[in-house]
């Protein structure tokens, strides 16, 4: 009997190799080779096209595509419009945090006027019912299968002839022309190939979800992302409400979008108005609190960022961090104690974006720096403050991008005095150009 031919592909980023390493050789990652079967039985063919050359002055027919709606206004926009006919859209998020649910919503809406077809892989129909019987998203023309096998899905979307189509999620759906297991890389990427192949030819929209690693990133190999048209990130955190979906990449319209859901006991409900929702329970004056004026894509958000200084009763002070990343606080501490002689050696130091928002853009290191010095000092900020800068490594402040809509928003909300770069000509805006000066003015 021949000997199985095997292969090890990294999980990370898909490169195949003949033997295992502990770190990929393509992209560095520690961990991710996995052992697969040599498949020689599988045949992908390609159908032949005809070739369409033209010149570029000539396809602005190619970019007019026809959009719906999705039943949420605020997706809408972070979508570019809508959905488009034949887009394919990959979405991801941690166990429990609510894909299933909104996207048995979305189904529901687009059931009014289209033939919607939702694949369920990890639950039963039963209890696909239950869920949208629980928040009223039961129409005669949303089908569902439960089935894992691609071949199976695919004759049922060849039968029904859907115009949208959920599937979820596509690691525990596995094909039989392929002999790995479900959620290998080869049977991702090849369920996804022929999901989007499908919806390209047919025109079917469709939404593909994704697990995640325990770092957060989107499991399987990065070409997953790389086909489909649409990426978008679902976050939260368990002990908050709300949600937000982030539009990573876009094809048919501006990437960095992002739209805020509350979770309710009926289903998601989307947050119009996300300054408001964000301060709404803010404390009066009290040191260690300002607000941030957070952009992601086009869309500025108020948001409050809280830091807390305290005598530490470790040998080593603790240094804890919750929406920011944790180096980030390492290098503002630094540059505190440096630059502006605060001895924080001693001091335990805890920050908190309020609401548990992720934000990873350097604008917030000025405002997390100003809540650190306000705590330490005990001396609340003006209620009608905000701030957003980077702050280089040797406390200078250095201007940031869509600081036009930071601006705006902040004044749409009745904060008058904006601490940034001097280099920023607005009325409202205090311009600084080191740290101390900052300081400065919040202490005063």
């Amino acid at each position: 009997m021949k000997k199985e031919k095997t292969i090890y592909v990294c999980n990370e980023c898909g490169a195949t190799f003949p033997t295992w390493t502990g770190k990929c050789p393509s992209c560095g990652a520690f961990g991710s080779m996995v052992e697969e079967k040599l498949d020689k039985k599988q045949k992908i063919t390609y159908p032949k096209e005809d070739i369409n050359i033209l010149p570029i002055t000539k396809a602005k027919q190619e970019s007019s595509f026809t959009r719906f709606k999705t039943g949420f206004k605020t997706l809408d926009e972070a979508l570019g419009g809508g959905f488009v006919l034949g887009q394919v859209v990959l979405v991801s998020g941690e166990p429990g945090i609510g894909k299933s649910t909104l996207l048995l919503q979305i189904s529901s809406n687009l059931a009014n006027h289209k033939k919607v077809l939702y694949i369920t892989a990890e639950e039963s129909a039963h209890q696909v019912y239950l869920r949208a019987e629980r928040i009223n998203a039961l129409k005669d023309n949303l089908y569902i299968v439960a089935n894992t096998n691609l071949e199976t899905i695919l004759e049922a979307i060849d039968k029904l002839n859907p115009e949208f189509i959920v599937l979820d999620s596509v690691q525990t759906v596995y094909s039989s022309e392929l002999e790995s297991g479900a959620g290998s890389v080869s049977q991702v990427r090849y369920i996804s190939s022929k999901i989007t192949q499908i919806a390209k030819e047919k025109g079917i929209t469709s939404i593909i979800v994704g697990q995640v690693t325990k770092e957060g990133s989107i499991a399987g190999p990065k070409v997953l992302e790389h086909i489909v048209d649409t990426v978008a990130q679902f976050e939260g955190e368990r002990g908050h409400a709300y949600r937000v979906l982030k539009i990573i990449k876009n094809r048919f319209g501006a990437s960095g979008e992002l739209t805020v859901f509350n979770m309710k006991e009926t289903g998601m409900e989307e947050v119009l108005d996300l300054s408001s929702f964000f301060l709404s329970e803010r404390p009066e004056n009290k040191a260690g609190s300002i607000i941030f004026p957070y952009t992601e894509g086009s869309k500025p958000i108020l948001v409050e960022v809280q830091a807390l200084v305290s005598k530490t009763v470790y040998a080593v002070p603790q240094r804890k961090t919750q929406g920011i990343d944790i180096n980030m606080l390492a290098i503002i501490t630094a540059i505190l104690e440096k630059e502006a002689n605060l001895f924080l050696k001693d001091r335990d130091i805890f920050v908190n974006v309020v609401g548990g928002i992720q934000i990873d853009e350097p604008a917030v290191m000025l405002p997390v720096a100003l809540a650190i010095v306000s705590s330490f000092k005990n001396i609340p900020i003006k209620s009608y403050i905000t701030a957003f800068g980077e702050v280089g490594l040797t406390g200078e402040v250095r201007s940031v991008h869509y600081s036009e809509i930071r601006i705006k928003e902040s004044k749409k909300f009745g904060f008058n005095k904006i601490i940034s770069s001097n280099k920023i000509k607005d009325e409202n805006v205090i311009g600084i150009s080191h740290i101390n000066e900052a300081i400065k003015i919040i202490t005063e």
